[in-house]
């Protein structure tokens, strides 16, 4: 159901990759909600996806930039103001990658170039992305900075390897950046935290099947769905949120409040 709640509203999207991304159905809801705004990927992701069927289903333009690549960045946020006319109301970082997850690296002996590369793309290319933004005065006052997160960032999960690390990085550098942008802009930085979700990206680690399983059985109202995500999320660019900032969100279910539960004790207690 529409309601206009970004009716005016410009933004640009990161990491639309396919329609299982969280960043495509976030795209989806904008546009449903009257948000115009320009979709980026990298260069590689991008010829992996399908984002231009995205593109032509939200009326957007499609910018390929590496977020990692400060050239890439300022060329995106030029071209971005130039399409849509004007300074930006929002932006998505929907962007997470691991070599050593994706080579059945062990934590315990990672690759450290690819640990490099890892916590670049994950984590810092936020403060990139916002340092960008904050240099060429890119942002409109009371807009919303969103990036995607997890709650492996506080508790562990083995199989989650490095990510955890970057992720960690990630909602650090939106508290710190955060306090800089509300003091001058009045914009909010803030982390979602959503439950584990079957992207292509989050498929990827080892053993997430039984994440999956393990987290609807923890959550009182079930897993998230993007869906959900991509719900949450237009609530976090709306003008119903301006003053939450600084903020990991936790969009779970649930899960990251509740020590054990029913359904799970029952898998587990002897006869």
């Amino acid at each position: 159901m529409a309601n206009n709640l970004l009716a005016g509203k410009k933004g640009i999207i990161f990491g639309a990759l396919n329609e299982d991304s969280i960043a495509w159905k976030i795209a989806e809801k904008a546009h449903e909600q009257g948000a115009q705004f320009v979709l980026t990927n990298a260069p590689v992701a991008m010829r992996m996806g399908e984002i231009n069927n995205l593109a032509a289903k939200t009326g957007s333009e499609v910018i390929p930039a590496d977020a990692t690549n400060m050239e890439d960045l300022n060329t995106l946020f030029e071209k971005a103001e130039s399409i849509l006319g004007g300074k930006l109301d929002f932006i998505l970082h929907s962007i997470g990658m691991s070599v050593n997850v994706r080579k059945g690296k062990a934590y315990t002996d990672l690759n450290y170039d690819w640990l490099s590369k890892g916590w670049d793309v994950s984590a810092v290319s936020f403060h990139r992305v916002m340092q960008v933004a904050w240099q060429r005065e890119a942002m409109n006052d009371w807009g919303s900075i969103l990036a995607l997160t997890y709650i492996a960032a506080q508790r562990t999960f083995p199989d989650y390897n490095d990510m955890a690390d970057n992720k960690a990085y990630l909602e650090s550098i939106a508290r710190s950046f955060g306090y800089q942008w509300g003091v001058r802009n009045k914009v909010r930085v803030n982390t979602i935290s959503q439950s584990p979700t079957p992207t292509t990206a989050g498929s990827g680690v080892k053993g997430f099947g039984g994440f999956i399983n393990y987290a609807e059985k923890m959550s009182p109202l079930g897993n998230a769905t993007a869906e959900d995500c991509a719900d949450y999320a237009i609530s976090l660019f709306s003008d119903l949120t301006r003053k939450v900032t600084m903020q990991n969100l936790f969009h779970d279910g649930g899960f990251s409040s509740t020590g054990v539960s029913e359904a799970v004790i029952e898998r587990f207690e002897e006869d």
